[in-house]
């Protein structure tokens, strides 16, 4: 009895380790350093990157697949101290001039003040859908995970698993959704003073550079995009295919935008003095 609760809890021990694997994944199999002359790092086997940034340049990678459609994680530790200035991004983009885009992008601030979330949605080339939060936490003390879901029916943006957007598919409203265009996700950190902090009135402090921000456990479920073909055509998909927001999701996500948003498009009605857009009548 004894060896056979050894060997099961052996077992049970190789099953888990191999779902944290299959997790963690390993960067140098899943993406490609795309800019940065050295400043990107794939480090600890594979596990970690970090991107870095000073005076002379930033750093970004891509993945090597193109999706149509997934749930992408991603653990962040966000630049500390000091990061006015800075933006660290994680974003999926497609190419060509009408793109499509769904965008984390994490603004630097001065040490102390907390860090801004800046989201938007780009479809065949047009954003201007900006939603911005305070995050609940430090970003810089520890990982936290970072989520995008985007399927037929929704885009809906993750923080440590708690919804903070949803940009819903309206198109039998005439709004566009970005279902079309492939996208690989691509991480960056970059100078943005004329803009990222305080609407640009702080700018980027040189003697605290290398600005440096830390990625891991990078996990995909997604249906990959290779010479017109989807991967999910003749298999099965996940939940996340046609996941909605459940009543305990829409709670959380109503915390988030009624105590950390501070801005958000579709009520700028001084920007949008034509009207705002049309989405906006489906948001409450």
């Amino acid at each position: 009895m004894a060896s056979c609760s050894v060997n099961y809890a052996l077992m049970l021990s190789i099953l888990f380790g191999s779902l944290l694997f299959a997790f963690a994944g390993n960067f140098y199999q899943d993406v490609d350093i795309m800019w940065g002359d050295g400043r990107a790092k794939i480090l600890n086997n594979g596990n970690l990157i970090t991107l870095s940034l000073d005076k002379a340049s930033g750093s970004g990678f891509q993945t090597k697949n193109e999706f149509l459609f997934g749930r992408f994680d991603m653990q962040l530790k966000l630049v500390p101290g000091n990061s006015a200035g800075t933006v660290t991004s994680l974003y999926l983009h497609s190419q060509g001039s009408t793109w499509d885009e769904i965008d984390l992008e994490f603004l630097g601030n001065l040490s102390g003040d907390p860090y801004v979330v800046h989201t938007n949605v780009f479809t065949q080339g047009k954003g201007n859908r900006e939603q911005q939060f305070y995050l609940w936490f430090d970003p810089t003390a520890a990982f936290h995970t970072y989520s995008i879901l985007w399927n037929p029916g929704n885009i809906l943006l993750y923080v440590d698993g708690r919804p903070i957007r949803q940009f819903k598919n309206l198109e039998t409203f005439g709004v566009p959704y970005p279902r079309a265009q492939s996208m690989r996700m691509y991480a960056t950190i970059w100078d943005a003073e004329d803009w990222a902090t305080r609407g640009g009135l702080v700018k980027t402090d040189w003697t605290q550079a290398p600005f440096t921000a830390f990625f891991r456990n990078f996990n995909s479920n997604a249906c990959t995009w290779s010479h017109g073909v989807s991967s999910c055509i003749n298999s099965t998909t996940g939940p996340w295919f046609s996941q909605e927001l459940d009543s305990t999701s829409q709670k959380q996500l109503k915390w988030v935008q009624d105590n950390y948003m501070i801005y958000n498009y579709c009520t700028d009605t001084k920007r949008f003095a034509q009207g705002l857009p049309q989405e906006c009548s489906f948001i409450h």
